[in-house]
């Protein structure tokens, strides 16, 4: 991300070799003035060609690793800060450990990173770094765990060099990008590509682009100008911009061109004047990528203020009349660690997403999310995870949390040492929780064991489930799509709905009902076969003609299907004593089980137990005054089909 706000570091550059040359001394000279003034890409060959003319130090590894970190090239990073802990480690300090690991996450090398950043506590590193580092060892579960279900796609806007800093203007989409590559276009000497200018693209009800055109106005200059922020009326916008105004430049102490905010308003329909510089800049700090609270009273941005803690933290000040505004706050050890956190944007749901590589992340820069409170106070940090975050830089985020959709900017899809930004369109993954139980339509009841199958609008299947003890299914559907549930189970008639499922993320509550059609018990063969109740004689228990005519159809039954193994269950009634009606229960049983055998049937296939009123199937137990019917309902044989 060559774009990011960075706060300059001077370095004293010291080597102990005493056989460097003149000459090469001249080279690292020219190399230290370029470094300072963030002209990455001139030092950066210089320093290659002392390294390859066999010249070497901690101070030059470091410088190396440096000019490739800070142009978000954390492969080559990685190289030259490894050469730096492994072969100068007494000479390596926190910072440069940090970094370091930082880099290898790049390289999907987390154990890696890990061991260096237990050498970076050795080495004295502390505060927020440390602590979350420390707090949460298992921090690629916790991501993982946590991450935010989105897709992403490459917009159609992007073009062959660097776009980023997405931000909503209306029914418009604002961007930087140095795309404006016209011949003789004024280069910058930190990435040696042309200076960043602001575009605006349409964008439909889907997040889709198209028409990327250069804001008019004297909103872009000849230097770089990024990051805006604009009002809901579309009518003012806050803006980044390097130190430049009024065709005048200025620079700090050390020569280097800070970036500043500044204000412009829209006069017709697209042009953007009256430029108006914020009045809390200053040429010896940087100020940017400005973001608006929701009720558009705070300015929230990224800076290295004095005060600041790390290289860049987050800030706000309140917006007063007459372009004046409040002193500056720190947002504090909430937000911000010693490293650098960049890039605020606020939805309208009072979300604080912002980039931070000062926390335990995927690697480089990481997208993370705050709920804000009047105060400007924050609640819990969420990492978003992947895909929102890879092991690159990924900044810029915004999103309409209504609409589903937002932005993100990343150079992760950079090839070796291609480190150019783009833009990504970021959709809320719409889920639906299709969720409920499964009961009997009369009974109320669970129904344990049914099958339960969530179909497409074309009757594919998409999913099926067996519900257990809870009879509770649940599904993952599409938003915005039409489904049908289908229940089925034994004994009962197979029930379906359909379901159109909202365009919102959420759960649907869709209880399945069955009615009951077959209400015998599956191993009931007597029930099955409609059999019509057996009868005794009064206190007796031979077959009687009447009953030989119910029994013929189990013998039917046993003849047709050779493989069937019956125990036949003989139940009275609770009149008489419990001793003699088992009695009696059993002689029925066996006297049941006889007539089988002398039809042909053989008695292995048989057994037979007599039950007497143990069994009862209603309230009609010893001293309860039932009808007859009652009664009868008790009077039972049941032919039982045997596994």
């Amino acid at each position: 991300m060559k774009t990011v706000l960075q706060k300059i570091v001077l370095f004293t550059l010291v080597f102990l070799y005493s056989c460097v040359s003149f000459s090469q001394k001249k080279h690292i000279k020219k190399a230290e003035k370029d470094f300072d003034i963030f002209a990455y890409i001139d030092a950066r060959e210089i320093y290659l060609k002392v390294v390859e003319d066999g010249y070497r130090s901690a101070e030059i590894y470091k410088r190396l690793g440096d000019t490739y970190y800070f142009n978000s090239d954390y492969n080559n990073a990685s190289i030259w800060y490894n050469k730096l802990v492994e072969e100068f480690p007494d000479e390596a300090d926190a910072n440069d450990y940090f970094r370091a690991a930082q880099s290898l996450k790049s390289a999907n090398k987390y154990s890696e990173s890990d061991i260096l950043m237990e050498t970076y506590f050795a080495k004295g590193g502390e505060g927020l770094v440390a602590e979350n580092f420390k707090n949460n060892p298992n921090y690629l579960q916790s991501i993982a765990k946590g991450a935010k279900e989105f897709n992403l796609e490459k917009v159609s806007i992007n073009s062959p060099t660097s776009d980023f800093g997405p931000s909503f203007y209306l029914n418009k989409l604002v961007f930087a990008s140095n795309s404006q590559n016209f011949e003789g276009a004024k280069l910058s000497v930190w990435d040696n590509l042309p200076y960043l200018d602001l575009y605006e693209a349409d964008m439909d009800e889907n997040g889709v682009l198209s028409n990327a055109t250069r804001l008019r106005g004297d909103i872009n200059t000849l230097y770089h100008e990024s990051s805006t922020a604009f009002t809901k009326d579309g009518n003012t916008v806050y803006f980044t911009r390097n130190n430049f105004i009024d065709g005048k430049k200025e620079r700090d102490k050390d020569k280097t061109i800070r970036l500043k905010l500044y204000k412009a308003t829209k006069s017709g329909d697209s042009y953007w004047g009256n430029i108006v510089e914020l009045s809390f800049n200053d040429k010896n700090y940087s100020v940017a990528h400005p973001t608006l609270s929701v009720d558009e009273k705070r300015l929230y941005f990224a800076s290295d203020m004095e005060g600041t803690l790390g290289e860049s933290d987050l800030w706000y000040v309140d917006i007063l009349e007459g372009d004046t505004y409040g002193t500056p706050v720190n947002l504090g050890t909430s937000i911000n660690t010693e490293a650098r956190e960049s890039f605020p944007f606020i939805s309208d749901k009072n979300n604080l997403y912002f980039s931070s590589d000062g926390r335990s992340g995927l690697g480089g820069f990481d997208v993370y999310v705050t709920p804000l409170n009047n105060d400007g106070l924050t609640g819990t940090i969420t990492n978003l995870g992947e895909p929102a975050n890879s092991n690159k830089d990924d900044f810029g985020f915004i999103i309409n949390e209504e609409k589903h959709f937002g932005y993100v900017s990343s150079n992760r899809d950079g090839d070796g040492g291609s480190i150019d930004d783009e833009i990504y369109l970021v959709r809320e993954k719409c889920e639906i929780t299709v969720t409920g139980s499964v009961t009997d339509i009369d009974s109320g009841e669970l129904l344990p064991g049914a099958d339960v199958f969530l179909l497409d609008s074309n009757n594919k299947l998409i999913s099926k489930v067996t519900v257990g003890n809870n009879a509770i299914f649940s599904f993952i559907a599409e938003c915005d799509s039409q489904y049908s549930i289908r229940g089925i189970k034994d004994r009962y008639a197979p029930a379906e709905m359909v379901l159109e499922t909202p365009n919102k993320t959420g759960i649907i509550n869709v209880p399945l009902q069955l009615k009951l059609i077959d209400p015998c018990p599956p191993n009931d063969l007597g029930c099955r076969l409609n059999l019509q109740p057996i009868y005794f004689d009064f206190d007796r228990f031979n077959i009687r003609s009447d009953a030989a005519i119910e029994l013929a159809k189990i013998l039917a039954a046993m003849r047709e299907y050779t493989q069937l193994i019956i125990h036949i269950e003989s139940h009275t009634d609770s009149r008489g004593s419990d001793s003699y009606n088992e009695s009696l229960s059993e002689k029925r049983a066996q006297s049941t089980l006889n007539w089988l055998v002398d039809q042909g049937i053989d008695r292995s296939r048989l057994s037979a137990k007599g039950y007497g009123e143990k069994q009862l199937i209603n309230q009609c137990s010893n001293g309860v005054e039932c009808t007859e019917e009652e009664h009868q309902l008790n009077r039972r044989s049941m032919f039982i089909i045997q596994n």
